[in-house]
Parts: C-alpha cells; structure tokens; sequence
C-alpha cells in the first residue's frame, strides 16, 4: 500500500484482499455499497475490437440473473466499475459471483450479449458531445466512444477470453466498500496479472483552438488540460459565467453549463455546454465564445473564484465523508493520480489564485475543440478542423455511377476518394478497422477518423478481383467481418432524370425553333441562288467575277446566323 494511502488513516482503511488493494470507511444506515474497479475500458481497445471490454462485463454479471439487489457495471474510457449496493451478504455474494464469472465467462452466451450490446447501442443514441471524442482522438484511444462497437459483429470467444484472463486481475483492480470492516466471505481470486496505465492520447487535431459544426443547435467544448486543483476550481467559474452570461442576463439559453472530468492520470477533460433555439443560435454562439474570451484575457472577478471555492469547499461537510470519497480515492490509486487528504486539498483550495484560475483559462482556450451550429468561428482564432485528408493515393481509377466529379481510387497503398472539394484517404497501414460485407461492400476507417466506403454498386469497375487486392492489403486484425444486407439495402446509383419542361421554357423552345427554319429557309434559298449566279457567270465570254464575289458574302451572315440559332436552341433544350 502506497505512502499516500498511510495518510488517510481516520479517514480510510486499506487492506487487501485476495490480493487486490482494498479502500474501506463507514457509512451511516444498514445497508453498504461496494465497487470493483478493474484499469481497462474502451480507450484500451481498436476500432475492430470496440466492445470487448463491456462484453466482458456483461458475461461476467450473466450468472446473476433477475434480482432485486441495486447492482450493475459500467464500462467507461479507462475503466471498468462492478458496483452494488445491499446487505453485507448480498454484496459478498454479488462480488464473489463477478470474479467468479471473469474466471469462466459463460462462453455459450456470447451471441446474445454481443446482440444485447447492439440492441442497447441502437436505442442510446448519441447527444450533443458525441462527435467530439474522435474529432479529438481520431478512431482510437478516447476517440472510440463515438463509435458504435464493432467488435460485437466478428470477435470470438477466444478473444474475449483472453482479454478477461489479461485484463480483468487482481493486480489490475481496486476494491472499496462502504463499511468498517471487509465482510467475511470474500472470495475474489482472480489471476495473476499486470497494472496497465492508461492509453496514451492520440490525435488528429493538428492544431488547436479548432472548431466544427454541428446541426442540432447545441454549442459544445472541450479541451484537455492538466489535473490540478486550480482546473477544478476554473471548470466550475466557468459554468457558473456562462449560466450568467447566456441565461440569466441573455435569456439565449436554458442550459449552460461546464464539467470537469479526469481522463488519466495527469490529465482531465473540461467540457461546457450550452443550447439554443434555432433563432437563437447565433447569439448562444457569440455570448459562448465571449464568455471565454473574458475568461482567456484574465477578466475574472474576486467573487467568482470566491463562490467556486466555497461551493467545493462543501463537500467537506458531507456527512460520512470518508465512505462518500472512497470512489474517487479507489479511481486515483487505479490511474496512479495523487491522493490528497482532505486537509492537503482545502490548502490546495484556498491557495488557488485568480493568476492561476487565468493560466487555466489560457490553456483551455489553446488546446480547445469547439462545436458550433451554423456558420463557422474563425472570426475568434478558431481554426476549421480538418474536412479533407491532405495527399491522395494513386491506383486503378473508379468513376462514381451518380457523380461524374467524384472518382474512387483503389491503390497498393490505401483508398482515396476524390471529391470537388478535397480528397478523403485512408492508409492501409493507418487502417483502424475494415468492415466487410459479403456482397463487396468495404468500409475503411483510418486512425485520424476519415472513412471510405467501397460500394461495388456505386463505382464503375469495382471487381471482385479489386475487392480481393484491398482485403489482402488490410491487415487481418483490422478486418471486421459484417453480416450479409437485404438486397433492398444494397445501395443503386441514383436514376438523372431531366426535370420537366416548364410551359415558358417550352413556349420560349417553339420560338426558338421557328425563327432557326425562317432563317435557315432563308439561308438555303439565297445559297441557291448564289450558286445559280455562280453558273451562269463561270459560263459567259467575260465573266463579272466581282458581282459573284459579292453575293456570296451577303450569303456569309446568314449561314452565321442559323449556326448560332442552332446552337442557342440546342441548349436551351438541354436547360
């Protein structure tokens, strides 16, 4: 047990229990909660795999079956909670039957938990923060969470399994409960196994502030900073600014408001919010992007920092505190964060400064990610993220059957789609997952979250012997076998179909038309008498070569004249 953990003595107690460090205080009534904290979630997964973590939580809580015990498990970025709240001999039971389940998945149910897990997808929908994890990440690392989980379509029990044997350990765990004393009973044997840190960060951002659009009236940002106190303390000025600024005094908003939350171990996440109606949007917009402009250039008020500090300093207060910070005293000690007593971080709380709550706000402001309806926010140093990849590969060409200006291009290095307006690339060697479906259709997504999907039916040339060379370039692990579509989902090209003449545009195509045969008729008629004179002159003793001469050139503007009549009716019939 760490030196910092001694220091919570009278607060906490720690053990172990079957290896696996135990965090314990005492709560007030009869009942006690526990939770199970195992250092592996989403973040730790691919794209092709996405899913294994909470499939594995699923399979694991399956024995259980209907109860009226308060449990459940939770799947998030960097870890995995089992929690459950009852008597001291339902949560022994409880926990017991978990680690027994990780120790033997029921394997016979991993068709119906990974059709669960998609039915549970299907009705979660996403929200107004969504998009912005792989905006940020990319398809990987903490950009997995704006994915739908792959994985549940192709992994097998043996991957599942060993994810479970190397991922759910007792030396991968923390355990805290809500009582004096660690029940009898306990049986949590687990195998033996490895601490792992939390996933490294990547991005596809290359550089920030950025922004991007989004369509369903919400303004949403996030930005990455350094855990410390004082970023706690700034989180919470600025939600209370914006629910001043776009609220209370603008009436733009209903809600506005900022979170902040730790994603590893050195660092959190700050995420702000506000809406709007659409006539409003605009305004949210531009109070939104005003709000944190004053914070940025260090405009902040005695009595904001005052208010924040006083509303954390509360939590002090909280009757049972030692029970009531056990989970976050049990995620620290997971992630390898510091732990603070609560003596060390009401110092840390009073020495906060409004230089540092200013320094924050610098460092939210350079590493943010905005999201915006409607029109962009350059005008405030936001940059467009990326729309468009930035190099095209080169291979056998393929003409979209509905789109004359957007080819599709299948070469030994990866797929590019060439658009109007930029190319979309992705890399064969940069693939995060490929999914495929018997009738051809591929769907490649790279690391920096582009995507191109390959659809037989909507490219000129795409043979199975092309889909053959593309499956062979993607490397196996990425490669997500899909079930077969209806062959009503199996996209067509879109029919052109001319749209119908308007009654002006026909009357305007008759006049056309007629004024072409009267000139036309005209044209040919003086052409023939021209060439009557013609005749008659080549035959005579002395011939008037000049008279000849010039009827042909007042045949010249006539000629003219039908070729362009021609051509002004031929478009107008093509308009």
């Amino acid at each position: 047990m760490t030196t910092e953990l001694h220091a919570l003595d009278g607060l906490i107690s720690h053990t172990t229990t079957d290896h696996i460090p135990t965090l314990y205080a005492p709560a007030s009534g009869k009942e006690i909660t526990a939770g199970l904290f195992f250092r592996v979630g989403r973040a730790d997964e691919t794209l092709a795999t996405a899913g294994l973590t909470h499939l594995v939580e699923h399979l694991a809580l399956h024995r259980l079956g209907l109860s009226d015990l308060h449990y459940n498990g939770a799947t998030a970025n960097a870890y995995t909670l089992f929690h459950v709240t009852g008597s001291e001999e339902e949560v022994v039971t409880y926990l017991n039957s978990v680690c027994a389940g990780l120790r033997d998945l029921p394997m016979e149910r991993l068709e119906t938990e990974k059709e669960i897990l998609r039915t549970e997808a299907a009705g979660r929908g996403g929200g107004p923060q969504h998009q912005m994890p792989l905006w940020r990440y990319g398809a990987q690392s903490y950009g997995l969470t704006s994915y739908n989980e792959l994985g549940t379509w192709s992994l097998t029990p043996d991957q599942v399994r060993h994810w479970a044997q190397t991922r759910f350990t007792r030396d991968n765990a923390v355990l805290w409960i809500t009582s004096d004393h660690v029940p009898e009973g306990l049986d949590l044997t687990l195998p033996e196994g490895a601490r792992f840190p939390a996933p490294a960060a990547t991005s596809a951002l290359p550089t920030t502030p950025a922004y991007i659009s989004g369509d369903d009236g919400h303004v949403v940002l996030t930005s990455v900073l350094r855990r410390s106190t004082a970023a706690s303390v700034f989180a919470d000025v600025l939600g209370r600014a914006l629910f001043q600024d776009l609220r209370q005094e603008g009436g733009y908003s209903y809600s506005a408001e900022a979170d902040y939350s730790p994603r590893d171990a050195d660092f959190a996440t700050l995420t702000a919010y506000a809406d709007s109606l659409p006539q409003k949007q605009d305004a949210v917009v531009g109070g939104f992007v005003d709000t944190l402009a004053r914070l940025r250039a260090g405009r902040i008020e005695q009595t904001e920092l005052d208010s924040a500090r006083t509303k954390l300093l509360k939590v002090y207060d909280t009757p049972d505190l030692g029970a009531a910070a056990l989970p976050s005293y049990a995620l620290s000690l997971l992630l390898g964060h510091r732990i603070l007593t609560p003596e060390q971080h009401r110092a840390e709380l009073n020495a906060v400064t409004l230089e540092d709550l200013r320094e924050v706000a610098r460092e939210a402001w350079d590493g943010a990610l905005l999201q915006v309806p409607g029109r962009g926010v350059d005008w405030a140093g936001f940059t467009l993220a990326p729309q468009f990849s930035t190099t095209s590969v080169t291979g056998t060409r393929h003409q979209s059957l509905e789109d004359e200006q957007v080819t599709l291009v299948i070469g030994a290095e990866g797929v590019s789609l060439l658009t109007p307006r930029g190319p979309i690339t992705v890399r064969y060697d940069a693939c995060s997952a490929m999914g495929a479906r018997p009738d051809g259709a591929r769907t490649l997504t790279g690391h920096d979250g582009f995507s191109v999907t390959v659809e037989p039916t909507l490219y000129r040339g795409v043979t199975p012997d092309r889909i053959a060379a593309l499956d062979a370039a993607v490397p196996a692990q990425a490669t997500v076998r899909m079930p077969a579509r209806e062959p009503d989902h199996i996209p067509q090209p879109r029919k052109r179909t001319s749209a119908p003449q308007s009654s002006a545009t026909a009357r305007s195509t008759w006049a056309w038309t007629a004024a072409l045969w009267v000139v036309g008729l005209l044209a040919a008629t003086w052409g023939l008498l021209c060439a009557v004179i013609t005749g008659d002159e080549s035959g005579a003793a002395d011939p008037e070569w000049d008279a000849v001469v010039g009827v042909w050139i007042l045949e010249l503007p006539l000629v003219f004249a039908t070729w362009k009549l021609y051509t002004a009716r031929k478009t107008r019939r093509r308009g």
